[in-house]
């Protein structure tokens, strides 16, 4: 009995082995797979190539209106300003009332020449009353000449106090002491020195009382450094950016060049004039004139492939062994290629797309 019991205990015994046996096998063909890592991106190499790169020369600029076509308007006479039609910005036409002074010089000049009309008139009949007297014998000749002589001089003064009311735009009939100012030419206000209310000199003041320009074209004013002038002639093809309208340019061509150097700045004047039919130019904005200056010999290479740290700049260099990253000397840019001043040799291998990724991290 007893080596029975003992016969089933071993074969319980091993049946319970033979089943632990069977999970661990079991266990072990489910077991997940080992994760791969991704391979790295390819880096893509260029080789630093020798081509002739434009030249171009950028001229600091500012609008200012045609000088010829800017028309400053002196009142006639000395007086106070009664009402003013016009303020900046204002669009005016050649002959509308722009303001309205009162002035004791129109009332003195009608009377001179209500004063000369009657001098005139009285010399004129004197003439002829002479003139009678003299075919008649009852006058001498010097008298009858006499009289002719003044009323040639009452004729000229009449003249010339006529001509100062003409001046004065006031009619010899009028009898109101106040004068008009009318547009001389259609143009913008651009500037206005007096108001309402204000006494107003004439032309011994040294500002206008209403300025006005025609901005139907503009002049572009640049200043060329003294080291440039062999780069800049006259008709050369230009393009105008301003800082008012980012993305915008204006083609023309230097239109002119100072005669003389500005002693202070050494640099010479140049002029581009643009035509501005929808006003939007307006004088005293910023922009810059550029134009092609010729061309000269470079190593180019892409963009891409110069990594900027701080005020350095360095490339990649394709080598037998572990790329080599060097200090190089860039120059400006042109359509997404950068020009190497120094550090690299025409012929060489840089690292383009993928460049960063060369580059050695803290724990490497």
């Amino acid at each position: 009995m007893a080596t029975r019991l003992h016969r089933a205990a071993g074969a319980l015994a091993a049946g319970i082995l033979l089943l632990l046996l069977g999970c661990s096998h079991g266990t072990n063909a489910t077991s997940p797979a080992v994760e791969q890592k991704p391979s790295a991106p390819a880096v893509r190499y260029v080789k630093v190539v020798q081509q002739d790169v434009p030249e171009t020369l950028d001229l600091v600029g500012k609008l200012q209106p045609d000088p010829t076509k800017v028309v400053r308007i002196f009142p006639p006479a000395s007086g106070r300003v009664v009402s003013l039609a016009v303020k900046p910005g204002d669009h005016v036409h050649a002959g509308e009332v722009i303001a309205i002074l009162s002035s004791s010089d129109v009332a003195s000049a009608q009377s001179d020449y209500a004063k000369a009309s009657i001098e005139a008139e009285r010399a004129t009949r004197e003439t002829e009353r002479q003139k009678v007297l003299f075919e008649h014998g009852a006058a001498a000749e010097k008298d009858y000449i006499e009289a002719r002589a003044q009323a040639d001089t009452a004729e000229a003064e009449l003249a010339r106090t006529k001509q100062r009311l003409n001046l004065l735009d006031v009619s010899p009939s009028a009898t109101t002491d106040r004068v008009k100012l009318t547009a001389p030419a259609s143009g913008v206000v651009v500037d206005v020195s007096a108001a309402p209310g204000e006494f107003s000199k004439s032309l011994e003041s040294a500002n206008p009382l209403v300025t006005i320009a025609d901005l139907n074209t503009v002049w572009m004013i640049g200043d060329v450094y003294e080291k440039d002038l062999a780069k800049v002639s006259l008709g050369t093809p230009v393009v105008v950016t301003l800082q008012a309208f980012p993305g915008r340019q204006w083609n023309g061509h230097i239109d002119s060049l100072a005669g003389m150097l500005d002693p202070t700045t050494r640099t010479l004047k140049t002029r581009v004039v643009l035509a501005n039919p929808a006003q939007e130019l307006r004088p005293e904005m910023f922009g810059s004139i550029r134009l092609n200056a010729g061309s000269h010999p470079a190593l180019i290479v892409p963009t891409n492939s110069i990594i900027r740290e701080g005020g350095t700049a360095t490339v990649f260099v394709k080598t037998a062994g572990k790329p080599e990253q060097r200090t190089v000397t860039v120059g400006p840019t042109v359509d997404g290629r950068i020009e190497v001043l120094s550090g690299l040799h025409a012929g060489e291998e840089v690292a383009a797309d993928g460049a960063e990724l060369l580059k050695e991290g803290p724990g490497d």
